[in-house]
């Protein structure tokens, strides 16, 4: 047997010697025949493969969310600036921020008096806002030219402008296209105190556009001006007719325009529409506005029924909100003062006096603009529709703005109705729409901002100085509006 396994061991050495030298053997023309299993070895079964080792699972990651995008809102260019207006402003922007995901809408509240240089110098750094309202023609004419054509938007969203008059519409339709939603008018009217004319035995002023006063006379300038002084009372209850009436001593005043831009508010309050540069650029004062500033300056220099700039802002005229006071008989100014007359329960409408047999209702219409700058147009546009249209009504109530939607004209007058339950004839606001004044007395001008602080300048000087040669005056401010005015060219 040991001498059998070294035969076998020495043919496996040849086999392997043969191989290693380059020798090769036949394939095998049959598959090898599978080993039997031994006695002492069972075949092994087939092993199912290992489960895996369980894993934690993981549940699917929510989106991030969107960031929103945010809307800034300036606000002082023309109403809302003022502490009464910021509460109710402040919750529909909230109101609106809750409504949604997508937008932030952020307020930012500015003087009236410094709006326009802050807006300026937001521009000039780079750093405007999106929004800028409510604001009339005047805010913006130093920024012509500036403002989104929001057109191509509306018609993207298939605005509906059925509820709007077509003339209101077209109204924004500029050079750089479509500016504005109609969104508020503000006619202007007489505010009067009942209780004054009532101490002074006096009738109301008539609420009918072009009717006579109670006596028979016209109601015009003229018998505005006999009334007013009648209703200017001296400490010692003497009237601005009474020889003993003491111009230092007034505790009470007939008539001011509260909160005048100058001028061109004066004048167009109750002489009638104008402007002070004519068609061909040249600086102007007409015929019927340099007898307006005769007529203001002596009734507060020399007839004295109304206030100078002392008086104005005095505690007794309730720091420039004059009708507010109590101790101011009539006032003129627009449908928006509403705002700011709580401390006077007892207040009415009544219609603007005729001017050589001319009405006039001097017209401010406010809305939202979006600068062209923005850099999100589509979402401005969408915020401006809000305001417009479903916040519209509230935004009316703040500032005293009549719809420019009809169908929420109604409910506006209502809402008025429940704010002064005194009673006031809306009837006389609503009828001052018929006597518009054009050209607007916020219509621009060359170099306007330069021009407007002119003008200004021009009325301070009126209602402070006692003294003045006011004809020359006059000449003065026209040469000076036209120096301006060149510097334009």
């Amino acid at each position: 047997m040991r001498k059998l396994n070294f035969l076998v061991v020495l043919l496996v050495v040849a086999s392997m010697l043969l191989t290693a030298c380059g020798g090769s053997t036949p394939a095998p023309t049959e598959e090898p025949a599978a080993p039997e299993p031994t006695a002492t070895e069972a075949p092994k079964a087939t092993e199912e493969p290992a489960a895996p080792e369980p894993t934690a699972t993981k549940e699917p990651e929510e989106p991030a969310a969107e960031e929103k995008v945010t809307i800034r809102w300036f606000v002082g260019l023309g109403a809302g600036s003022e502490p009464e207006n910021i509460p109710g402003q402040d919750a529909l922007v909230e109101e609106f921020n809750n409504s949604q995901d997508k937008i932030e809408l952020v307020v930012e509240y500015v003087d009236y008096e410094q709006a326009p240089d802050v807006l300026s110098t937001q521009i000039a750094g780079g750093n405007p806002p999106d929004i800028v309202g409510p604001v009339g023609w005047s805010g913006v004419n130093p920024f012509e030219g500036l403002f989104l054509d929001m057109e191509p938007y509306l018609e993207e969203m298939n605005f509906d402008w059925s509820d709007f008059a077509d003339a209101s519409v077209d109204a924004y339709r500029l050079e750089e296209g479509l500016v504005g939603i109609p969104f508020a008018v503000y006619p202007s009217f007489i505010y009067y105190n009942r209780d004054l004319f009532d101490e002074a035995g006096l009738d109301y002023p008539p609420h009918e556009w072009g009717a006579d006063y109670a006596d028979g006379d016209p109601w015009n300038v003229e018998k505005l001006e006999e009334l007013a002084m009648l209703l200017t009372v001296d400490a010692n209850g003497n009237d601005a007719t009474s020889p003993d009436f003491d111009p230092e001593n007034i505790v009470q005043f007939g008539y001011h325009t509260v909160w005048s831009d100058g001028l061109r508010t004066d004048c167009a309050a109750l002489f009638g529409a104008d402007e002070v540069v004519d068609e061909d650029g040249n600086a102007y004062l007409s015929g019927e506005w340099r007898e307006c500033v005769r007529w203001h300056y002596s009734g507060i220099h020399e007839k004295h029924f109304i206030p100078n700039q002392t008086y104005e802002t005095s505690d007794l005229l309730g720091n420039d909100n004059t009708f507010n006071s109590g101790n101011l008989a009539m006032t003129h100014s627009h449908l928006w003062y509403t705002c700011c007359v709580e401390e006077v329960p007892n207040w009415d409408a009544a219609a603007v006096p005729s001017y050589n047999g001319e009405l006039t209702s001097k017209l401010h219409a406010d809305t939202f603009r979006i600068l062209a700058s923005t850099e999100h147009p589509k979402e401005a546009v969408e915020v401006v529709v809000w305001m417009t249209g479903e916040a519209a009504p509230d935004l009316l109530q703040i500032y005293g703005g009549m719809p420019a939607r009809q169908s929420q004209q109604d409910a506006f007058f209502e809402g008025l109705n429940d704010q002064f339950p005194q009673g006031v004839d809306w009837q006389v606001a609503i009828d001052g729409l018929n006597y518009p004044d054009v050209p607007n007395h916020e219509s621009n001008m060359p170099n306007y901002s330069k021009a407007f602080d002119r003008l200004w300048a021009f009325h301070t000087l009126m209602t402070s100085e006692a003294d003045l040669d006011i004809e020359a005056e006059m000449d003065t401010l026209v040469d000076e509006l036209q120096a301006i005015f060149d510097e334009a060219e």
